[in-house]
C-alpha cells in the first residue's frame, strides 16, 4: 500500500510539472486569447458542429456563460456561428482559420517545451517513460470505459 501511495504522489507531482511546462509554453506567446478561450477553441475545433448548449455541458457552465464566451471569440474573429443545416433553430460553432493557426502554434510550442524537458532525460528513462505512459493510458481507458468528454475538455 505504501508503494502505491508513493507512486500516486509521484505521478501527481509529475502531472503538475507537465502542466507547468505546458502552461509556460502557452504564456510565452503574447496572445489576447485567455486560457478559457483557448479551451473553448480547442473543444470546438475537435468537435465540428458543436452548439452552445453542448459547449456549456463540456465546460460545465450554464449556456449563457458559454454564449458570452462565444460572443467574445466571435468578436475577435476566432469563432463563427452558422445555422445548423439539419435544424435551422440550432446554431453550430466553428473555429476560423486564424483560430486554427493559433491552436497549431500553441500545439507546436507545447511540443517543443515537452521535448526540451525530454532532451534533458537519459534515453533509457525516456523509453521507460513512454512504456509507462502507454500502460497508464491503457489502464485509464479500462477503468473509465474510454476517455470521457470532461477529461478531453479539461486537457485543452
Amino acid at each position: 500500500m505504501e508503494r502505491s501511495a508513493n507512486l500516486a504522489t509521484a505521478v501527481e507531482a509529475a502531472a503538475e510539472s507537465l502542466i507547468a511546462v505546458l502552461d509556460a509554453a502557452r504564456s510565452s506567446h503574447d496572445s489576447t486569447v485567455s486560457p478559457t478561450q483557448l479551451r473553448v477553441l480547442s473543444i470546438i475545433s475537435s468537435r465540428p458542429g458543436t452548439n452552445v448548449n453542448r459547449l456549456a455541458e463540456l465546460l460545465d457552465v450554464v449556456p449563457s456563460s458559454a454564449s458570452r464566451l462565444c460572443d467574445r471569440l466571435e468578436a475577435t474573429g476566432m469563432l463563427r456561428r452558422a445555422p445548423d443545416p439539419r435544424d435551422r433553430r440550432e446554431v453550430q460553432l466553428s473555429v476560423t482559420a486564424s483560430a486554427r493557426v493559433l491552436l497549431q502554434e500553441l500545439k507546436e510550442r507545447r511540443y517543443q517545451a515537452v521535448q526540451a524537458v525530454l532532451d534533458r532525460m537519459p534515453s533509457r528513462a525516456q523509453h521507460e517513460l513512454l512504456l509507462s505512459l502507454v500502460a497508464f493510458s491503457n489502464a485509464a481507458v479500462v477503468a473509465h470505459g474510454g476517455v470521457d468528454s470532461q477529461t478531453e475538455a479539461r486537457s485543452a
